[in-house]
């Protein structure tokens, strides 16, 4: 007969076995309940996206659907009050108004600009003292300080155009006045607001305004404006006419019903000579700013403030090299402190020679006569 020793263990064995058992038939009930729920929720139809064109009643509205076409379609009981402009859920099959939708606009926004709050202060803007006062008078000083344009009782522009050759510092300037004002900055690539279909271009600007008008204080950042706001002409084909579209749709933004209030506008571009009038009159961009190549002295304040984190060789004297990148703007200024830093670390060193500067200076140097060369063929 088994003693009582070997009962205990082969009661003990069976025990862990049967909860052994549970344990895996538990994990296996709940991963096919999360198969099963997967499922359903892929088995479930898709919605379509449309915009409400009339409401009816509570019952019924006109839609379009993302093809143009126009229905008359039935309401769910359940769904929140509808007005036009809005964007529903529908159903494919019947074209039923299950609920709106939680995107409230066609267009998201954010994927054609870039929002941010800019670092950059003035210390970091060389050269450019005039351009910077002009820059704080019509942008800073109307944001900053309202009511002393009312108590003159004039009101402030609505914005500038800053332009000249590239690389000279338009992009920054408009960064170190967003952050002195404490403003949110909407950088806008005028090329991205022309959109494929008729009027998506031009509702793209309405939103990008009413943006901004939310998140004001607001500067709003149009980059090569000359690709949107060249000159019209009368004569063009389909995709001129939609750009003439969006065009007027910014200018109607820029001097419209709808006051812009904390919103201020910089534009900026190489091709001022291609630009319509009509962006350039007073009431719109109010200021026209040249930003040039900086003189000596400019070139002496962006080449130290580019190499105030690099350790410079004390025997080099900054204002002969200083001379020999006479005609360059900020950019390649930049670029020759960035070229002289990689000359120091091919030879495994951290201090930069003058013989690392003056071949930074021709190489950079090359490039810009070819670049000149270039627009000079065309």
């Amino acid at each position: 007969m088994p003693t009582k020793n070997k009962l205990d263990k082969v009661l003990f064995s069976y025990t862990t076995q049967n909860n052994q058992s549970e344990d895996e038939n538990q994990t296996l009930k709940e991963y096919i309940n999360r198969l099963e729920e997967e499922l359903k929720r892929l088995k479930t139809p898709s919605l379509m996206v449309c915009e409400v064109h009339s409401v009816i009643n509570k019952n019924q509205a006109i839609i379009n659907i993302p093809n143009g076409n126009k229905f008359l379609c039935n309401i769910a009981s359940d769904c929140e009050p509808l007005k036009p402009g809005d964007q529903v859920l529908v159903e494919q099959k019947n074209l039923n108004i299950i609920k709106k939708s939680p995107l409230t606009k066609k267009f998201s926004v954010e994927q054609y600009v870039i929002i941010e709050k800019p670092k950059q202060t003035w210390s970091q803007v060389g050269g450019l003292q005039d351009t910077i006062l002009e820059v704080k008078e019509v942008i800073e000083l109307p944001l900053l300080k309202p009511q002393l344009f009312k108590k003159v009782g004039i009101t402030p522009p609505k914005g500038i155009l800053l332009h000249g050759p590239p690389g000279t510092g338009k992009t920054l300037l408009a960064k170190a006045v967003a952050n002195s004002t404490h403003a949110t900055f909407i950088e806008v690539v005028a090329s991205e607001l022309v959109q494929k279909f008729i009027g998506e271009g031009a509702k793209l600007v309405k939103e990008i305004f009413e943006l901004a008008r939310k998140k004001a204080p607001a500067i709003i950042f149009i980059d090569e404006l000359d690709a949107l706001a060249g000159k019209r002409m009368e004569i063009g084909t389909s995709g001129e006419r939609e750009v003439n579209r969006t065009f007027m749709q910014l200018l109607a933004e820029l001097d419209g019903f709808k006051p812009l209030g904390n919103v201020k506008i910089i534009g900026a571009t190489n091709r001022k000579d291609i630009l319509d009038p009509a962006i350039l009159r007073p009431g719109r961009l109010d200021r026209l700013i040249h930003v040039d190549v900086p003189n000596e002295q400019g070139r002496l304040e962006i080449f130290k403030i580019h190499t105030q984190s690099m350790k410079l060789n004390k025997s080099i004297d900054l204002k002969k090299i200083i001379k020999l990148m006479d005609e360059f703007a900020g950019a390649e200024i930049r670029a020759v402190a960035t070229e002289a830093g990689y000359f120091a670390i091919r030879e495994n060193r951290i201090t930069i020679k003058k013989q690392d500067l003056l071949k930074a200076i021709d190489k950079v140097k090359q490039k810009h006569d070819l670049e000149e060369d270039m627009s000079f063929f065309g």
